[in-house]
């Protein structure tokens, strides 16, 4: 069997990564690079909802061992943490980043620099954790990197708020992607992230990531290689919609879909707000959400529960 290439280098050997950061840098003009649109020129630092000008803020970045199997192995996940986001889920389990834009800013060098920091390290992936509004800073830096040696995969870890348009200019760059999918209901989108669209958006990102990497493939150590990794992180009273999720991903994305129903919701940020949110799922939700997955035909499931490590700068 050939070793296992990235994309990336194949589009960067034939001339299309600068393409692409031309391409992605020219949305950045007048920003729609998600789906809030806000049109703001980030070029010369203007700010929307995502409140992030020409550079990336970097939260942290490391060895990372909280994440699936098929991304940690022996050696962690490469963890870029990113911080502010396009969706700013009222609960957000890590608010200081998101919300309050903990970090430093990185310029395309400084990024490129961590992502092989973190290949010297045995990290078997690049995790780009929140990486929706930041994707032209992604590509400039990994071109960078290339040129520096980079050769392990790419995960684009992703709330799921991403529209397909931006996704498509990513073909050939991720072969790894991890998206949630948070809500079924716009309703609840709505009064949770208020983005009464996720539902639909996330449906049409999936559909993208899928066509471009397909269903998850890993090598003979269990360490993915290409393919989606869908999470879904169960909520109290139902909010997530578990039932739909899974029959979608089975119907319309695959029914060999590599899925983490995630346990581990606890109440954070102004999660009080909503009274359904004020305390933690119980076993039995839990133990429902994997039987809804098991009868809509969702069976290869990520068995192993996250816990949160965090290395700070």
């Amino acid at each position: 069997m050939a070793p296992f290439k990235p994309a990336y280098l194949e589009t960067h050997n034939r001339g299309l990564l600068k393409e692409k950061i031309d391409q992605a840098y020219e949305i950045l003009k007048a920003c729609t690079l998600c789906p809030r649109a806000c049109g703001v020129d980030r070029l010369s630092d203007e700010k929307g909802i995502c409140q992030t000008g020409e550079h990336a803020i970097v939260s942290s970045f490391n060895a990372h061992f909280g994440e699936e199997s098929p991304l940690v192995g022996n050696h962690g996940s490469g963890t870029i943490f990113f911080a502010r986001c396009n969706l700013l889920c009222i609960f957000c389990q890590n608010y200081d980043i998101s919300h309050e834009g903990q970090g430093v800013e990185f310029s395309s060098e400084q990024l490129a620099r961590a992502m092989l920091f973190l290949q010297d390290r045995g990290c078997h992936n690049i995790n780009f954790v929140t990486p929706t509004h930041v994707v032209p800073q992604i590509l400039a830096a990994l071109d960078k990197a290339i040129e520096g040696g980079l050769r392990v995969p790419l995960v684009y870890n992703t709330g799921g708020y991403d529209r397909s348009e931006t996704l498509a200019i990513l073909d050939g760059v991720f072969d790894i992607y991890m998206p949630d999918f948070k809500y079924w209901d716009p309703k609840v989108a709505e009064e949770l992230s208020d983005a009464p669209d996720y539902p639909e958006v996330a449906r049409e990102a999936l559909k993208e990531m899928h066509r471009q990497v397909g269903d998850l493939v890993m090598d003979e150590q269990g360490i993915a290689q290409r393919g989606v990794l869908i999470r879904h992180l169960v909520l109290p009273e139902g909010l997530a919609g578990t039932r739909q999720v899974m029959r979608f991903l089975a119907r319309e994305i695959s029914p060999n879909s590599y899925v983490n129903i995630m346990a581990q919701y606890r109440p954070c940020g102004r999660a009080s707000e909503v009274p359904a949110l004020r305390r933690s799922i119980t076993d039995e939700e839990y133990q429902e959400a994997i039987q809804m997955a098991h009868d809509e035909g969702i069976n290869r499931l990520d068995e192993r529960k996250r816990v949160f490590l965090f290395h700070w700068m």
